[in-house]
């Protein structure tokens, strides 16, 4: 899962044409507390649990709809939540989901991503490499910084939270740790 975050950085993820760059995200292991995994399989985490390259959908504090990449392999619940992008494709069509004009604030944190790109539990457990997702590799090797996840009461201390250095695009500010 860390392999695959460090990777993630300054990829390009669409859905349906619209998003961008991946500039932050955080990981989270089977074995981890904060995971959705940790106490076992649900009915809200089954794609967790499934192949990884799937999208993980599920609904935070039943408001905002968070997207996550399994990681591993079938039956272990290793995934990486995505935080922010950099906005890159559909700005006009992000603007109108967000009815928000600053491009920084587009998607930046986990529920304004997915609100920006108009997924929701329906894409939950659809394939990354197929659409509506496009999931393209960074063209150059990003400068990452890491430090603690935020958002969470249980490990929030690990350096699992993953960014693009110097991005203005990030949810918060992200120093190395």
């Amino acid at each position: 899962m860390h392999e695959v975050a460090k990777e993630l950085i300054g990829a390009t993820f669409l859905v349906d044409g619209v998003g961008g760059r991946i500039v932050e995200l955080e990981a989270y292991h089977h074995e981890d507390p904060a995971a959705h995994g940790y106490r076992g399989l649900t009915a809200r985490n089954a794609s967790m649990f499934g192949p990884p390259g799937h999208a993980y959908v599920y609904r935070s504090y039943g408001i905002h709809w968070c997207v996550n990449f399994v990681c591993e392999a079938e039956g272990v619940a290793d995934a990486v939540l995505i935080r922010a992008l950099e906005p890159t494709h559909g700005l006009g069509e992000m603007r109108r989901r967000r009815r928000l004009d600053d491009v920084r604030l587009l998607c930046a944190g986990p529920g304004r991503v997915c609100q920006a790109l108009a997924i929701t539990r329906e894409h939950d457990g659809l394939p990354l490499d197929r659409p509506p997702f496009r999931l393209e590799p960074g063209t150059e090797a990003p400068q990452i910084v890491r430090g603690p996840r935020i958002g969470i009461s249980r490990a929030a201390d690990l350096p699992w939270r993953y960014g693009l250095a110097g991005s203005r695009y990030l949810s918060r500010p992200l120093r190395s740790a």
